[in-house]
């Protein structure tokens, strides 16, 4: 008797086109519960997929809401730089390309320069800067055009012409020169200022520290600073017995107060002007060789004055007398006289050769030389 598997018998007389294959029984039957899963989950999905847009939504929020100096408005951006010191400028100017050219702005650096450097950096010095930033470009200059001229030769040479090539290299050297610190820049002359780079030319008060035959004068010489002491470096004229100076401080180092060249006779404008009790300086040579040095005097009386101030005629007269009372009376230094109508500089080789006068206005001016002034009168 044959065995009739009984999944897959039929009713008797029935037609199987009218009954499903059991295939496609259980592909409905999975169907229908794959629909039931997705139709009770799907609340659950939906959630989280509000849930994940929120977050990103915050994040995106969080990321454009994190704080940020540039986003300050330029006024108060501008206050915060005005208020850091020059290492600190520096120091912010690394951090992007848009704080680094805020930080080099001329306005931000003059106030600092001015601060610092102000009483020392006079015209001559601000000439010699701009002579020193000439001769940089043009060195710059002669660089780039032989790096050009080379690279043009080695292309030339090697029959190679990479337009697409080139076109980075330039990119990426002009790139280059806009990032570096421009040589003309407020900020240039600073920092090569503090590095002590910049030799510059200032007047230096007492030269060889205080060396008796130097003792309230000034002359001129080429100037550094020394960061690391706060002090100066001085190189004179190669006339005389010193060359250089070291550990000068700041108190005794002045910007020249005319702009006439230490080998030049200084045109006196105030001669028909001085009356006794005047201060003055005037300049000083030991022989034609030698730079002049202005030297501290005072005008004194006539030698027929009593210097009583109502009988005093010495202003009308055509003779004035300089005193230089850091000398003992009776010293050949301490008084000379010189012709208010006519006067060019007058001396020999014995008592050296004085020169142009300049009167002394400013109270301050006065005051530091007394602070200057010998412990002890002079031979």
């Amino acid at each position: 008797m044959p065995i009739i598997n009984q999944s897959n018998a039929l009713p008797p007389g029935s037609d199987s086109s009218l009954f499903p294959s059991p295939s496609l029984t259980s592909q409905y039957n999975h169907g229908k519960k794959s629909r039931l899963a997705i139709d009770l989950f799907q609340p659950i999905i939906c959630k989280l997929k509000k849930m994940m847009t929120f977050s990103s939504r915050v994040e995106n929020v969080e990321e454009r809401d994190s704080p940020s100096l540039l986003d300050l408005p330029d006024l108060t951006l501008e206050c915060i730089l005005e208020r850091l010191s020059p290492s600190g400028l520096c120091t912010m100017g690394g951090v992007c390309t848009s704080l680094r050219e805020r930080c080099r702005d001329d306005r931000l650096w003059e106030r600092h320069m001015k601060e610092k450097w102000g009483r020392l950096i006079g015209a001559s010095a601000y000439r010699e800067w701009q002579l020193n930033v000439a001769s940089r470009s043009r060195v710059r200059n002669i660089s780039d055009q032989t790096k050009k001229k080379g690279l043009f030769e080695s292309l030339v040479v090697s029959k190679i012409w990479p337009f697409s090539w080139i076109r980075p290299k330039l990119a990426s050297s002009d790139c280059k020169v806009r990032t570096s610190l421009p040589v003309e820049s407020v900020m240039s002359l600073y920092l090569s200022l503090e590095s002590g780079k910049f030799w510059f030319p200032a007047q230096v008060y007492n030269r060889e520290n205080g060396n008796v035959g130097f003792m309230l004068s000034c002359y001129d010489a080429q100037v550094s600073y020394d960061s690391r002491t706060n002090t100066f470096q001085a190189r004179y004229s190669p006339y005389g017995r010193r060359a250089t100076e070291d550990n000068i401080p700041w108190d005794r180092l002045r910007a020249a107060p005319v702009d006439t060249p230490s080998h030049k006779l200084h045109v006196s404008d105030c001669l028909h002007y001085l009356k006794p009790g005047d201060h003055i300086e005037i300049q000083w040579r030991r022989n034609k060789e030698f730079p002049y040095g202005w030297w501290y005097g005072v005008i004194g009386h006539l030698e027929l004055c009593d210097g009583h101030e109502n009988r005093c005629r010495c202003h009308y007269s055509d003779t004035v007398t300089l005193e230089f009372s850091q000398y003992t009376p009776g010293s050949r230094w301490r008084q000379v006289t010189i012709n208010r109508k006519d006067h060019r500089e007058e001396g020999n080789e014995a008592d050296g050769f004085y020169g142009g006068i300049r009167k002394l206005y400013n109270e301050e001016e006065i005051a530091r030389w007394k602070r200057l002034w010998p412990t002890q009168v002079l031979e």
